[in-house]
């Protein structure tokens, strides 16, 4: 079925072409909101023409009759209706079939935040995309996420260091939210500067790092097998008085990573496939080319064991000397090399 996208809705509003429906599905409540805001801002609608409400708490009988009913005093009515997924049957039915022949002088706005059950709902997802419009949201990943954040910057005025883009997304993970508080941060970080260009040692400054202390420096050390660097930057996370748990999670998640990687390059999959498969960003499909120098499966398992034993210790504080229980787990990373 026919499916719009946020930005040639922007791009029709930024025309004044204001469609009377917009069914929104996804996770992503971060750009759902926004494109909201944006529908908002192009109907402006003053406090007599406006409904807001989560459906689970609206009366449905009063959404249907304002949809139904002639603004005041107004060329439009706006109705907002969030978290549709959670309605019964008849009530969403009740929608489908206003949908279906909308009143030119509302703007029904709905938002559906289970992608999953939104497959289920064909005759309502048919009528938005035949009346109105109908996007989806999904949560970004790898190459989106990091085109989101680029553009990100771009509106603050700001052009990115491609690490820059790369650190400031593993820092902070896909919260658009929270990218997009660090990105204003370092807008005023900047504000006074002729200099716009953003570095990677920019965004560590940003979120709390200092240049010398790199929060992904042993990551990356372990998922490209620097035995060297991993076991002095574990040593130096623990002598400045990071927690013995943090550093081994700083260990286990490339390791896990990188087993999921050796195990699909040795099934045969190809890169792309893989990429995919284990939701690498786009900066980290150069260890699919790295694979070759990873540890044989058998390494890996014990590894992962080590791992496993160095955890439990260190949580029931059994461990009597945790730098030499996470050396141990670099060791036996590292042991073929």
């Amino acid at each position: 079925m026919p499916k719009t996208t946020a930005a040639k809705i922007n791009q029709a509003l930024s025309k004044g072409n204001i469609s009377p429906v917009y069914v929104l599905t996804g996770e992503d409540l971060f750009r759902k909101k926004e494109l909201i805001d944006r529908i908002k801002a192009a109907v402006h609608p003053d406090d007599f023409n406006i409904y807001s409400s989560s459906a689970d708490k609206a009366d449905m009988g009063e959404v249907l009759a304002l949809t139904n009913t002639a603004p005041v005093f107004s060329d439009k009515r706006l109705v907002i209706l969030t978290g549709i997924e959670k309605l019964r049957k008849d009530p969403k039915e009740a929608l489908q079939h206003y949908i279906e022949n909308p009143l030119d002088t509302t703007v029904l706005v709905l938002t559906h935040n289970d992608s999953k059950k939104f497959k289920t709902e064909k005759a309502l997802a048919a009528a938005a995309a035949e009346h109105g419009e109908l996007a989806n949201f999904d949560e970004l990943k790898r190459e989106e996420l990091a085109m989101w954040v680029t553009a990100r910057f771009k509106e603050q005025g700001l052009t990115p260091a491609f690490d820059a883009v790369e650190t400031l997304c593993e820092a902070v993970g896909a919260d658009l939210n929270a990218l997009s508080q660090e990105i204003e941060k370092l807008a005023l970080y900047t504000a006074t500067r002729d200099n716009k260009n953003i570095s990677k040692e920019d965004v560590l400054g940003g979120v709390g790092f200092s240049k010398e202390e790199n929060p992904f420096e042993l990551s990356n050390a372990v998922q490209y097998m620097n035995k060297n660097k991993a076991i002095s930057m574990a040593e130096k996370l623990l002598s400045s008085g990071e927690e013995p748990v943090g550093v081994l999670s700083k260990i286990s998640y490339p390791v896990l990573k990188m087993a999921r990687i050796k195990r699909m390059v040795n099934a045969g999959m190809t890169p792309s496939e893989i990429s995919r498969a284990a939701g690498l960003m786009f900066w980290e499909n150069s260890l699919i080319n790295n694979a070759r120098n990873f540890p044989s499966e058998e390494v890996f398992l014990k590894t992962l064991d080590r791992i496993i034993e160095a955890d439990k210790a260190l949580k029931t504080s059994t461990a009597s000397d945790p730098k030499t229980l996470i050396k141990g787990v670099l060791m036996t990373l590292f042991s073929a090399r």
